[in-house]
């Protein structure tokens, strides 16, 4: 231990395991105390004794005096490091609320973002009827784990509620059954609702990917545009399964291109042989 103290860092978790507490146990009393001394001088939240050991007195001594709490678990040190670590980045992850709905839709996470009015919620409620599986309405915490994942899930207070303009508050757990609900969903796609404009051009074939970024992580985004007689439900469900395809490689308007482009090469290439001919046949 005196020799690994340059390896000791402040802020991380002290474990002791069963090569720890034998090599505690082979020192004098004099070098036992020596080390944790100088071990306990970093600063740890805490020690945590793993295998079920017993912590040894010197080190209940140690951390009393430094005032170092000390945990102790019966799981084994890999086991004990992999669920603590899962723990700490679950409960230290940059976090932001958003105002939207998370749904469940084929397994796909898609988070429906828009203004106020837009029918975010009658569109969530369509999909619940279709069989899709709610995780948050109006207010959804957002969590970075890893460099890559974004997690969603509900408050507390308000999970499994949903409220929906001239019909109030509902209970969608209670109306669907549990399987019309989920705790928390990985957002892997961003559906933004926007009101119809005429003068605007919406995309028409699908080329243009645009991102919609959240904690730092750009997610896929589509916009959709809320017109009379637009089920928007089916198109997001639609758009589900898109994305699904697209996430196994198949891109559609892309291959639609490629073969649009195919054919014009080839009608070029024949126009310009039908040319040479005709000028050779001139000559």
């Amino acid at each position: 231990m005196l020799q690994a103290h340059e390896y000791l860092k402040p802020g991380r978790v002290l474990i002791f395991g069963e090569s720890e507490i034998r090599y505690l146990e082979s020192l004098t009393e004099a070098a036992r105390t020596r080390s944790l001394n100088l071990a306990l001088t970093t600063d740890f939240p805490c020690v945590l004794i793993t295998g079920g050991f017993a912590p040894p007195a010197a080190l209940l001594a140690e951390a009393e005096r430094t005032g170092c709490p000390v945990l102790q678990t019966a799981m084994a040190t890999p086991t004990a490091i992999a669920k603590l670590s899962s723990i700490l980045e679950d409960h230290l992850a940059e976090r932001s609320i958003l105002h939207g709905g998370l749904l469940d839709v084929l397994g796909l996470g898609i988070l429906i973002v828009g203004e106020s009015g837009t029918g975010k919620s009658e569109c969530a409620l369509d999909l619940i009827v279709r069989g899709h599986r709610l995780v948050a309405d109006d207010t959804v915490e957002v969590r970075r784990r890893s460099e890559t994942v974004l997690i969603g899930t509900c408050p507390e207070l308000t999970r499994h509620h949903m409220e929906l303009r001239g019909l109030g508050v509902i209970n969608v757990k209670e109306l669907f059954g549990i399987a019309s609900t989920r705790t928390s969903k990985r957002i892997e796609l961003v559906v933004q609702l926007e009101r119809w404009d005429p003068s605007r051009q919406y995309e028409r074939i699908g080329l243009d990917d645009e991102c919609h970024e959240i904690l730092g992580l750009k997610v896929p985004l589509i916009r959709m545009p809320v017109a009379p007689g637009r089920n928007i439900a089916i198109l997001v469900e639609v758009a589900a399964r898109n994305q699904l395809l697209r996430l196994r490689g198949h891109h559609p308007a892309r291959l639609l291109a490629d073969r649009l482009d195919q054919q014009l090469r080839q009608a070029a290439r024949l126009e310009d042989d039908d040319e040479e001919m005709e000028t050779g046949g001139v000559g």
